[in-house]
């Protein structure tokens, strides 16, 4: 196994070729991996208006330089263009796939593949090389998919994959594991590609860097965010949305879900037999091989199988279905994970169809709290054909595969449930937290919870906090987690250990993002101008420079694909007061924090970065004539509480 990832692999599928080439040291310098990295290809090689389903579009499996070394489950990154939002899309998901995928890469940082293969194949990948092999497991859920490989870590689509879902996921490890939002799935299974069945075993550590990895991963274990894990994992998100105030219900009707308790931690604790174990990948660790500092999510025993529910599951199946029953919400949550869908993208147009069945938009017989006709619709969208024994308009399934938008399209009404670039939110509601609009709106791949987190603070912000204040939170989070998804890191380990965004680590391995910082760059194409090399550099400042460096390049990407103010919006539905009374996010306010983050961000008034902020970046020898730019920053009047 290669202490250093210097190479991608790619793979053709409409020509039936695998190659390999080494990645620009200077594209690893400024991207790093994961998310940059895949960023930096994707822009590269991607034309505006390529359609995300077909030949063209490329399906990116990537990982960080230290995969398999850092504490905590091992992840990686599927990057390509959303067939939901016709944008940037990376979507994450760690487990056994993702420790041994880290192993057979090898030296490789990636998996890039294009093209579409004349019938269903699978792609294997050992020992850093990668073969096209047939596969007979299409029609196959994932648990079914991945029980044909018990010798390999398996990735795969569903049959909701198979049929281009749009909020399709890639599932791993027999649906336990999922790069779940933006319809991934859909891409892979548009190309015919029905699983990737990495061989190797997980890397060993080395010595060297073993020492950090059992320091961290005590830290970890003692710090506020790994008890929270230990005690209750993402399940404990519905009790605290409640609790602050902040939990959408039935819909989008309201906050606040009565059967909370029933649906949450408690009745997990509960119900477990026990919980997933986080490899040790060959470090110390405890005799069953488990790094028992990072817990896993709880396992559920249900009539078909054994299910992993993460916090999605009864924030969006429980509270936005009013369903209180764990049991039922734990068997809807299975179906999402066999059948290979996204449970946020599911969960909520499962909402709009019950809403809009009230309103009598469509023909839809579901009210909310019945897990019986939500377990038919979710199994009708995945095939995308009228469900047996419900009686709802026949082009409903169909229609509603195709997301909330398209549903909207199709058959009318009011835009019941929020989206923003056509993907559905999460469930908290940001009429009860302004900072989490933003952070919605402005999100690179769409509503998303985790690019920033307000509803994490903002219910229990200090009263003096400014708007100032929200925005540069929002903006700081998502620079920040752009490098540690660059890097890949377990998304709650790295928040803690990595307060120094991974400088140390990559020290360690003296990776060019730190290594390089300091050098002029006029050499290295699309390199950031640096500072004078004679001058000492924080690696620390630069890593934060690079995480601004890759999050405006995935808005240049989107900026090329035609999105600009218009698609940085405030929802309908959120504009209004809920049913239950909850008042709407002021309008007003909200422009005003929007044009606030264009300021911080050095963009124009168009919400577009400006040629002043992509050469600070280093990114000018990057963007094409196609790209549009801001011709100036904002300006700073429209920022003020006056307009």
């Amino acid at each position: 196994m290669s202490r250093s990832r210097t190479h991608v692999l790619r793979v053709d599928l409409s020509a039936g070729e695998t190659t390999r080439e080494r990645v620009p040291r200077d594209w690893r310098r400024d991207y790093i991996g994961g998310k940059g990295l895949g960023a930096r290809y994707l822009y590269e090689e991607l034309s505006p208006g390529r359609n995300p389903t077909g030949p063209g579009n490329l399906l990116a499996f990537f990982v960080g330089p230290l995969a398999g070394f850092l504490p905590g489950e091992t992840r990686y990154a599927a990057v390509t263009k959303s067939p939901l939002t016709c944008a940037f899309l990376d979507s994450y998901a760690g487990g056994a796939f993702a420790d041994r995928l880290a192993g057979s890469l090898d030296d490789c940082l990636g998996l890039l593949v294009t093209g579409t293969a004349d019938r269903p194949v699978r792609v294997e990948i050992e020992g850093g090389r990668a073969r096209i092999e047939a596969s007979d497991a299409w029609g196959d859920d994932a648990a079914e998919t991945a029980n044909r490989f018990p010798d390999g870590g398996v990735a795969c689509v569903g049959p909701a994959g198979e049929r281009e879902a749009v909020y399709a996921t890639i599932a791993s490890d027999g649906g336990d594991h999922h790069a779940g939002r933006g319809g991934a799935g859909a891409v892979m299974g548009a190309k015919r590609l029905k699983a990737i069945v990495a061989r190797d075993p997980p890397p060993a550590v080395p010595d060297d860097l073993a020492a950090l990895r059992d320091r961290d991963a005590a830290a970890y274990g003692r710090d506020a965010t790994g008890e929270w894990q230990a005690a209750g994992e993402t399940i404990e998100t519905v009790d605290y949305a409640n609790e602050v105030g902040v939990l959408a219900v039935e819909g989008w009707t309201g906050t606040g879900f009565a059967g909370t308790d029933d649906i949450g931690v408690e009745a997990a604790l509960e119900r477990t037999t026990g919980r997933e174990a986080v490899g040790d990948r060959g470090a110390r660790g405890d005799a069953d091989g488990t790094d028992a500092a990072v817990p896993g999510g709880f396992r559920i025993d249900t009539p078909d199988g054994e299910v992993v529910p993460r916090g999605a599951a009864p924030i969006t199946l429980g509270a936005g279905l009013g369903i209180d029953d764990f049991d039922r919400v734990v068997e809807l949550c299975g179906i999402c994970d066999r059948l290979g869908l996204d449970v946020i993208g599911a969960g909520n147009a499962v909402a709009w169809a019950i809403r809009a069945g009230e309103a009598g938009v469509i023909d839809c017989p579901i009210e909310f709290g019945d897990p019986d006709g939500a377990a038919l619709l979710l199994e009708a969208i995945a095939a995308r054909e009228p469900p047996a024994g419900l009686d709802v308009d026949p082009g409903l399934p169909d229609t509603l595969a195709d997301g909330i938008d398209a549903a909207v399209a199709r058959f009318g009404g009011e835009a019941l449930v929020p989206t923003v670039k056509s993907m559905a939110l999460p469930g908290f509601d940001p009429r009860a937290a302004v900072g989490v609009a933003l952070a919605y709106a402005t999100s690179d791949r769409g509503a998303c919870h985790r690019r920033a987190r307000p509803q994490d603070t903002e219910p229990a912000a200090r009263p003096d906090r400014t708007p100032a204040d929200q925005v540069r939170d929002v903006v700081g989070e998502q620079n920040a987690r752009s490098v540690l998804w660059s890097l890949v890191v377990d998304d709650f380990v790295g928040e803690t250990v990595g307060t120094d965004l991974g400088a140390e680590w990559l020290s360690a391995i003296d990776h060019p993002a730190v290594a390089d910082a300091g050098r002029d760059g006029t050499d290295h194409g699309d390199a950031a101008r640096r500072s004078d090399p004679a001058t000492p550099t924080d690696p620390v400042a630069t890593l934060a420079t690079t995480g601004e460096r890759i999050w405006t390049l995935t808005r240049l990407f989107n900026a090329r694909e035609g999105f600009d103010r218009t698609d940085d919006r405030l929802p309908d539905p959120l504009r209004s007061a809920a049913d239950d009374g909850t008042p709407g996010v002021d309008s007003a306010v909200f422009d005003r924090l929007l044009n606030r983050y264009y300021a911080l961000r050095g963009w124009g008034d168009h919400g577009l970065p400006t040629l002043e902020t992509v050469e600070r970046l280093g990114l000018a020898a990057v963007v094409d004539s196609g790209t549009p730019l801001d011709d100036g920053p904002i300006d700073p009047a429209a920022t003020t509480s006056e307009q």
